[in-house]
């Protein structure tokens, strides 16, 4: 990773910031819209290609969350997040890092673990609410 092999651009610089300042994980189509607005000639190809130099640079990192499109996240200190199987909503979880994790992994393993990502499945309140009310 070389935050300097690739120049400026103010494309890039736009979306790292439109990521920065939102918590609710979106996908390069949410982030394309948001930028369509400043940039008329956009594309998602652009889109798509200046998050993943974003992700190489480890500013941004993408979260699978088992839909058919990616979610990112600015936000690349190690946290855990929640992910609602019903609605889709991703939210970050206000849990202290697990560092014994890494610990256990690497003495049952031999790995050198560097770091770990958590994610937890389920159903949010809001779809839980909704499910109790039908």
């Amino acid at each position: 990773m070389n935050k300097h092999k690739y120049k400026r651009s103010r494309q890039r610089e736009r979306i790292l910031g439109i990521l920065q300042n939102t918590d609710t994980h979106p996908t390069a189509s949410w982030v394309y819209d948001e930028l369509k607005k400043e940039f008329n000639n956009l594309s998602m190809g652009t889109v798509y290609r200046n998050i993943n130099i974003l992700i190489d640079q480890n500013l941004v990192q993408k979260i699978e969350a088992g839909s058919s499109f990616d979610r990112f996240d600015a936000n690349i200190d190690v946290h855990y997040h929640f992910i609602c199987r019903e609605c889709g909503c991703i939210e970050d979880l206000p849990l202290d890092k697990l560092p014994e994790l890494d610990d256990m992994v690497r003495k049952e393993t031999g790995y050198q673990v560097e770091n770990h990502r958590l994610d937890f499945y389920g159903i949010c309140p809001s779809c839980s609410n909704l499910k109790q009310s039908n």
